[in-house]
């Protein structure tokens, strides 16, 4: 496992993960527990964009990166998503659909790269727009509040929830370009 700033990066969006949790079991009001959750879901999101971006500039990119990157990523939604059901500020049906979309396509992915056909189910737009959806509903729904006049609570439900049909439909189209090679009696396992 090599040791770089892009995988610090990374392994420090994953150690955000019990942060963010022990953050709403803070004794401290209920405003700071949802300001303090935010802005370290906000960093952690940021640290996302970074860890790539230096990794392309210092060419610094590897295959244990590469692998973690997505896990880190998915690891601080579900959570993230898991803590909102657990407030009540999210239906737990939304978070359900969320996360079991993010377990059966990283299990397709993981299925269609062992038999070589990783590029069938490569990062569509759909789904860029599902997580760009849910980057944005997720700090709005931990805020919980009202900004600059603003329910946020409000548009983070529109935004989650459409983040939620978004993943509905990134799953049918991965799924979909992998359907030639779930039929396949051919297996090579």
């Amino acid at each position: 496992m090599p040791l770089n700033l892009p995988n610090i990066l990374t392994w420090g969006r994953m150690l955000a993960i019990p942060l963010l949790v022990a953050v709403f079991y803070l004794p401290v009001q209920v405003q700071t527990q949802n300001l303090l959750a935010t802005i370290v879901f906000l960093a952690a999101a940021v640290t996302d964009w970074f860890d790539g971006y230096l990794a392309r500039r210092l060419g610094q990119m590897t295959a244990f990166g590469a692998f973690l990157d997505p896990v880190a990523d998915k690891l601080l939604v579900c959570a993230a998503l898991v803590m909102l059901a657990w407030l009540g500020r999210m239906e737990g049906v939304i978070a359900v659909i969320i996360v079991g979309r993010e377990v059966a396509i990283s299990a397709l992915r993981e299925w269609m790269a062992r038999i070589g056909q990783q590029a069938s189910v490569a990062v569509h737009k759909i789904g860029k727009f599902k997580t760009a959806a849910q980057l944005v509903a997720i700090p709005m729904l931990l805020r919980d509040g009202v900004l600059l006049g603003v329910d946020l609570r409000l548009l983070g439900t529109l935004l989650i929830t459409l983040a939620a049909l978004l993943t509905v439909w990134s799953m049918l189209y991965y799924l979909q370009r992998a359907r030639p090679y779930l039929r396949d009696p051919k297996d090579p396992i």
